[in-house]
């Protein structure tokens, strides 16, 4: 098997412990799939080539033990810190800037205290990692990307826009209802 091929098998498998992740109401079970999940995601990238990549996927796995651990600023700062160093250590434009970019995002993310900051961080997040896997030609992560993508935007509408009456970040009501329905689903 090609390294190409078992890095998509890897990512894969990675996508199946994220799913699962989010089965799990106990933060420990939650946090150890995802550990799992970035540590296959580093292999993948490794195997790729992807330095910078393999870098940032370890430092988060290690951001995620540390972030249950603790949501101080100054533990945030510092794997800022460490993505930049990372990203210097192994710098390979346009790539390294995205996957920087994108894991300083998923920081700020991680050790946001309010679910709806969390969320609009972590979707930049996500769609720098999105970009960064189509411009790798790896597609199973970009598959993943989307996925998580898809999900946290379903989850903001969900939690954010359908309950505030709101159907998109315009601010406008929701008169889905009525536009499908006509004025009510009532009989008179």
């Amino acid at each position: 098997m090609s390294a190409f091929g078992l890095s998509q098998i890897l990512v894969a498998i990675a996508i199946g412990f994220d799913l699962l992740s989010f089965q799990w109401k106990e933060r420990r079970r939650i946090i150890a799939c995802l550990i799992v999940s970035c540590t296959l995601i580093a292999c993948h990238f490794a195997l790729l080539g992807l330095w910078t990549a393999t870098g940032l996927a370890l430092l988060a796995a290690i951001r995620l033990l540390a972030g249950y651990l603790t949501t101080a600023k100054s533990v945030m700062l510092f794997f800022i810190a460490a993505s930049l160093a990372v990203a210097i250590a192994t710098f390979d434009p346009p790539l390294s800037v995205l996957s920087c970019l994108g894991s300083i995002m998923g920081t700020i993310g991680a050790f946001c205290r309010e679910d709806r900051q969390l969320r609009l961080v972590m979707m930049l997040a996500t769609s720098l990692w999105l970009v960064h896997n189509v411009l790798a030609g790896t597609p199973t992560a970009v598959v993943m990307e989307a996925l998580f993508l898809a999900s946290n935007l379903l989850g903001y509408y969900r939690f954010y826009l359908r309950r505030a009456g709101k159907t998109d970040l315009s601010g406008e009501p929701d008169n889905w209802g009525q536009r499908w329905w006509g004025r009510s689903r009532r009989r008179r």
